[in-house]
């Protein structure tokens, strides 16, 4: 039986395909997405995300001697923001990567950030590996572009604290809300405190007095 992912993942790749006129990105497109590739939209991205929208795969991009590259992934929600998600292979490739490759890399992320994209690169193993870590990731990577939709039952002071979560990616103390939200430190408790009864944050450190608090994993 077929699953959701595949149905969606199937649904936005002939998208791809029916819409794509450069015939460079058509040829990678009909080959198919790499096995990293794929396992990352499927245990990391859609799970999270439950979609694909504003999401280019091989896209391409140009290099400083006027070639092309391409990004496994790219994010492109729209306006002039760039989002570039590539999946880090780790063989014996990768371990033994020469000079010349390792200097084309760093060249390669220079040229995305000079060309003001927001990158980021994922180890395949973290992939298989640190599932939940990677999907708290992307939320916060889709944060930096676009504000990601919260629980229709959350008051606004609730939905912001929980994008703020979802950007800082670390342990964050009730002092770090109030300062954020701009409310007193136990207003900001009492957030959060809601939050956790909902199950979407987590407390990070702390028994009787809940010190700090860290997105909830999937």
């Amino acid at each position: 039986m077929i699953t959701i992912f595949e149905e969606a993942y199937e649904d936005w790749l002939s998208l791809q395909l029916a819409e794509e006129q450069n015939p460079r990105r058509l040829e990678l497109l009909q080959k198919g997405l790499g096995h990293g590739t794929l396992e990352f939209l499927r245990t990391i991205w859609f799970p999270v995300v439950k979609n694909f929208n504003h999401l280019y795969p091989e896209w391409e991009v140009r290099d400083f001697n006027n070639g092309y590259r391409y990004l496994d992934l790219a994010y492109l929600p729209g306006g002039n923001v760039k989002g570039g998600i590539e999946i880090q292979g780790y063989g014996p490739h990768a371990r033994d990567l020469d000079v010349r490759r390792f200097k084309d890399l760093c060249w390669r992320h220079c040229l995305l950030a000079l060309d003001d994209w927001q990158f980021l690169p994922i180890a395949y193993p973290s992939i298989t590996d640190e599932p939940k870590r990677c999907q708290q990731l992307v939320l916060a990577f889709i944060g930096k572009f676009v504000t990601t939709e919260v629980p229709q039952e959350l008051n606004w002071l609730e939905a912001e604290a929980l994008r703020y979560a979802r950007r800082v990616l670390r342990p964050f103390a009730p002092p770090d809300m109030s300062r954020h939200l701009r409310v007193t430190d136990q207003h900001a408790r009492r957030i959060l405190y809601r939050l956790v009864e909902l199950e979407l944050l987590e407390v990070a450190s702390g028994k009787h007095r809940y010190r700090t608090y860290v997105l909830r994993s999937y």
